[in-house]
């Protein structure tokens, strides 16, 4: 299935609610525990993250003198 982030703002606002029954659009999905709604967002997320593709890397760089 292709997530959207309103799947995963849906589901994050059903964990912050406490809440085991979320709804997106004309359906509606309940989980047996809160445990498993965790597990659901964090399969969402990682779909999210790899349909995203690859990251670009990030340099740090730090200075550890007075300044200029």
């Amino acid at each position: 299935m292709a997530y959207t982030k309103a799947h995963l703002d849906a589901v994050e606002r059903a964990i912050a609610r406490g809440e085991k029954v979320v709804r997106y659009s004309d359906r509606t999905v309940e989980y047996r525990t809160v445990d498993e709604l965790i597990k659901a967002r964090d399969l969402i997320r990682a779909e999210l993250v790899s349909a995203a593709g690859p990251r670009s890397r990030v340099t740090r760089v730090y200075h550890g003198g007075k300044g200029l």
